[in-house]
């Protein structure tokens, strides 16, 4: 076999290969074998059809298209692994030339990976939001919790805002009750906007046993998105009460025997998770720098494939979740078909440079991948997808998927090494220190132990498997 590579452009190659007529003698001895058990000759036993015989009846040109069929995968990667080619994506093959008994000639054309020089990226330089937090803020979480323990007692009077009314639903769409349409007891806080559209106006002023009918637009179930006319009817209305703030509450609600305790773990608990934001915008900014000082140029067929991907995962999975079609969820989003085409390209090119890139810092720097590093990542995979480490592992086993994790792994490692050494300031203009960890221990349930890493994260998001 010989093979020869035409560059194309930065991201694309032809390869001609010519196959000497010999060589592709254990593929005809499949071919003949594999008609030999699909069909049937008077005369002849199952599979003991002689070549000669095949040829007459069936023609040696069905021979000799099964015979290709099943060499050009193997000669077009021998081709690959001589010219030592990045390919990405399955190639376009054309047979130039194919004469019985002398030789195969044909051509296959096919994405590559981009040669990519990644320049000195210690410059970089990048502004992030400062970590403050105000009494205002703790104020706000405080409170919160405080919501979190109040009381309820039902009441005689009418429903008013902020009062949790138990109501009964019934929802018909041309006049007919939907199946999914019925819900009895359900519990609602009027001004929560947890329900419908329309339903705080409908109950407020209602006593129990009060009725009321109105129309909104279904937000789930069989008939998402169209108007219904709903009746409720209110069974209980009771009116919330909200503990004092002081020490006792603070021992109900924490582990703290004080309110002044309790709102400085508040106050920690705030700082943790601006700090963790804080990472998470100081990689998105260096990555978006060093992405411009990198010249990326990106396959078209890659980049066709990804926004289709990107919009299948979106239609098919996303919002048909939420029982959604892209029509109305472009609709809800205020955008334009062309906007939506355009960003969505936009991140698709974006994610495609962003593994690039990555990658190619992965083997300049010589980054590997630990058990340590692979298991941790694994954990924040599986309780983010909902499954326990053990089914997510399994997973990942049985879809092949393991380098793609331990590709991801590395790209964050890559990503991170771009940050240490990028200068990040806030805006105050203080050097932020990212490996500043606090040695104490982290309060439970802060964002540290909830939360992946932001420079996993990261690449993970802007970074689809080529």
């Amino acid at each position: 076999m010989k093979s020869a590579v035409e560059t194309l452009n930065p991201t694309r190659v032809r390869l001609s290969i010519e196959v000497p007529f010999e060589e592709l003698k254990d593929s005809l001895d499949a071919a003949y074998k594999k008609i030999n058990q699909q069909v049937t000759v008077k005369g002849f036993r199952k599979g003991k059809i002689p070549a000669r015989v095949i040829d007459q009846r069936f023609g040696r040109g069905a021979v000799l298209e099964e015979a290709v069929n099943d060499a050009l995968p193997k000669f077009y990667t021998d081709a690959v692994n001589e010219a030592e080619l990045n390919v990405l994506g399955q190639p376009e093959v054309d047979i130039t030339e194919l004469k019985d008994g002398e030789t195969l000639n044909f051509t296959a054309e096919v994405d590559v990976r981009p040669t990519i020089e990644i320049p000195d990226y210690s410059g970089i330089e990048v502004e992030v939001d400062a970590v403050e937090v105000t009494e205002e803020d703790v104020d706000e979480a405080v409170e919160q919790l405080r919501e979190r323990f109040a009381s309820t007692s039902p009441v005689e009077r009418a429903a008013e805002d902020g009062d949790v009314v138990t109501i009964d639903l019934q929802a018909k769409v041309d006049g007919e009750v939907l199946e999914d349409g019925v819900a009895d007891g359900v519990s609602y806080t009027i001004g929560s906007g947890e329900l419908l559209e329309g339903i705080d106006d409908a109950v407020k002023g209602l006593e129990a046993g009060g009725e009321a009918t109105f129309t909104s637009e279904l937000k789930g179930g069989s008939a998402a998105g169209k108007e219904a006319e709903v009746s409720v009817k209110v069974t209980q209305v009771a009116a919330r009460e909200l503990p004092e703030l002081d020490d006792e509450f603070a021992q109900l609600a924490s582990e703290f025997d004080t309110l002044e305790e309790l709102r400085a773990d508040s106050r920690k608990r705030l700082e943790n998770m601006k700090q963790y934001d804080q990472a998470t915008q100081a990689q998105e900014r260096v990555l978006e720098k060093l992405l411009e000082i990198v010249e990326v140029p990106v396959p078209e067929k890659l980049l066709e494939d990804e926004i289709n991907t990107r919009k299948h995962n979106l239609e098919h999975h996303q919002l048909g979740q939420m029982g959604l079609d892209l029509e109305k969820y472009l609709e809800i989003q205020g955008k334009t078909a062309e906007e939506f085409e355009a960003e969505t390209k936009e991140a698709a090119v974006k994610g495609i440079k962003t593994q690039f890139v990555l990658d190619e810092l992965v083997a300049k720097e010589k980054l590997n991948v630990n058990q340590e590093e692979l298991t941790e990542h694994l954990m924040r995979r599986a309780a983010s997808s909902g499954m326990s480490p053990d089914q997510f592992a399994q997973a990942v086993v049985q879809n092949n998927q393991v380098q793609l994790l331990v590709g991801e792994v590395a790209r964050g490692k890559a990503l991170a090494l771009v940050v240490e050494s990028s200068t990040v300031k806030d805006t105050n203009g203080e050097i932020v220190d990212l490996d500043d960890e606090d040695e104490d221990e982290t309060t439970e349930g802060s964002a540290e132990e909830t939360e992946e890493t932001p420079a996993a994260a990261e690449a993970e998001e802007k970074a689809p498997e080529a």
